[in-house]
Parts: structure tokens; C-alpha cells; sequence
């Protein structure tokens, strides 16, 4: 009887949802979006239709830079928190801010989260083309170079196959539609899925 509890016991804890946050700017927050079809509402649907347990905070606010995102690190992402998307760095570029800064503002984020035992999907950003080749050859290097530092799982791009369509990004060709976001969930989610595995690998530790 104790070994049937035991298991039982065991087996609810690993069905347990995994509690994800989504830290970023407006790209996660769902910019002139119902909140049920920003990023973090559609990913956590996703992954319901596959049967994957987790629920995914919306910990997304509209023009933050990676210094905000920094400061309220935090209570944005709070205690019982098993992993993190980090979606930060566009307004960054937007504001022409020294790469070098925004490189070492992400590290700092994803050293605390690391002394967390947090696992984390680093969301990558590309620089507008019209700050000139020395800033966005800077700029575009940030992401690669901290996903070979830190333990991170990597998604190069987050607005990848959605920028440029006019179908998926809004009127001022920055902010996905609803469908856009669809489009961002469904490229993203074998990342978030090997995420998931990592954070259930950390529980179990």
C-alpha cells in the first residue's frame, strides 16, 4: 500500500502544470491584441492541444527595454516560477542603445535567473537595417554569443518567417496580428517544449 501512495503521489507531482513566465515587451504583452490572443495566451493554448501541462504569465509590458525588464525581474517573475521566455531587447535597438549595454543587461538577467535554477528560452532579436551595418552587425551578435554563455535554450528569432508579411504584422509593421502571433507560437514550440523538459528535469532534482 505505502508504494502505491508513494507512486500515485509521485505521478500527480509530474502531471503538475509547468508554471512558465513570458518576460518581455510589447511583442509578448499582445499590443492592440484581446488578451486571450497575445503570445503568452496562444502558446499556453498550444501546448494544451498537445497535452502538455503548463501555464504561461503574461509578464510582457509594452516599450520596455532590457534595463526595465532588469528592474522588475523579480516580482515579474515570482518564487514557484519553473521557467522563463525571455522576450527583451527590441526597444533597445528602437533607441540605438550601445549593444555592449544590452548584451550585458541580458546576462545579468540570465545569471540571476540561473542562480535561480530557472531554466530559460532565450528569444532572439534582430536590429532594424536603417541603424547601419556597425550597429546592427553589433546588435544581431548579442543573442548567439549569450546562448553559447549561458545554458539556454535558443530561438534565434522571435519575429521569425512573421516581420515583413503583411498578413501577420500590424499596420505599422512591427507588432504581429492575431494570426501573426499564431504563426510565432507555432515556430517557437519545439523550443518551449524542450524548455518544459528541462524545468521537469529541475523539479525532479
Amino acid at each position: 500500500m505505502a508504494l502505491v501512495t508513494i507512486f500515485c503521489l509521485g505521478r500527480v507531482q509530474a502531471d503538475e502544470p509547468v508554471r512558465i513566465v513570458a518576460l518581455g515587451d510589447s511583442l509578448t504583452a499582445g499590443f492592440n491584441l484581446p488578451a486571450d490572443a497575445a503570445f503568452p495566451a496562444r502558446l499556453e493554448a498550444a501546448l494544451k492541444a498537445k497535452g502538455i501541462a503548463a501555464t504561461v504569465a503574461n509578464a510582457g509590458v509594452s516599450g520596455d527595454t532590457t534595463t526595465g525588464g532588469l528592474s522588475r525581474l523579480d516580482w515579474s517573475v515570482p518564487d514557484g516560477t519553473q521557467a522563463v521566455i525571455l522576450e527583451l531587447g527590441a526597444n533597445d535597438s528602437f533607441r540605438g542603445i550601445d549593444p555592449k549595454q544590452v548584451k550585458a543587461t541580458l546576462g545579468t538577467i540570465l545569471t540571476r535567473l540561473q542562480q535561480r535554477r530557472i531554466p530559460v528560452l532565450l528569444a532572439g532579436m534582430l536590429a532594424p537595417r536603417n541603424l547601419g551595418p556597425d550597429y546592427v552587425q553589433a546588435f544581431d551578435a548579442i543573442y548567439p554569443a549569450l546562448a553559447e554563455t549561458y545554458p539556454v535554450v535558443f530561438y534565434p528569432f522571435f519575429m521569425e518567417g512573421v516581420i515583413g508579411d503583411r498578413q501577420l504584422v500590424q499596420a505599422d509593421g512591427l507588432h504581429p496580428t492575431a494570426a501573426g502571433v499564431d504563426a510565432i507560437v507555432a515556430r517557437i514550440l519545439p523550443q518551449v517544449e524542450e524548455l518544459i523538459g528541462r524545468a521537469r528535469t529541475q523539479r525532479g532534482s
